[in-house]
């Protein structure tokens, strides 16, 4: 297995359209109107899941990408940057992978039928349970603002190499 010093096209890829979907995925959430028991979730919610299921694909996906094709880090960076630029990475993956997974969890507990834009049903992860299902929404809910604090981390380190550092680490993984 080769180390690469860049990322590569795949990679880069799966970061934009991840990015992308999460710029669309957090305004339909917040603006869902709140679907109280007895409520059909609609096209808001069949949309949201959708996406999440999407969002859950592509970083998987982009995930078994970094294993097979593992990037250095970026070695002018001092040690304390490298480590916690791999940390905020890692951090990305879990809280995207959880936030993703706890939604479906979510709508399952709600007993609500989940499908794929209205084509494919998915599966259920788990049978109807109204007190799981309110817990699990407090962990989303939880893992949403994480993850929205976590990519807000990572862009703010990108804003200071661009122009601050004047380095180059924001240029492996930008197209091109």
């Amino acid at each position: 297995m080769t180390i690469r010093l860049q990322y590569g096209t795949p990679a880069k890829i799966f970061h934009w359209l991840i990015v992308a979907l999460l710029a669309l995925q957090y305004p339909i959430g917040w603006f869902m109107p709140d679907i109280h028991p007895g409520m059909n979730p609609g096209a808001g919610m069949t949309f949201h899941l959708s996406i999440g299921m999407i969002i859950l694909a592509l970083t998987a996906l982009r995930l078994l990408w970094r294993l097979i094709h593992p990037v250095a880090p970026e070695s002018s960076l001092p040690a304390w940057q490298r480590l916690s630029s791999e940390a905020i990475h890692w951090l990305l993956y879990a809280l995207v992978l959880a936030t993703t997974i706890s939604g479906w969890l979510f709508a399952s507990f709600r007993g609500w039928p989940v499908s794929f834009f209205y084509f494919v049903p998915m599966p259920m992860l788990a049978s109807g349970n109204a007190a799981a299902g309110r817990a699990i929404d407090g962990l989303h809910q939880a893992m949403e603002w994480a993850l929205l604090i976590t990519i807000g981390i990572h862009i703010a380190a990108a804003f200071v190499h661009i122009f601050i550092y004047r380095d180059r680490v924001m240029q492996r993984m930008l197209p091109g």
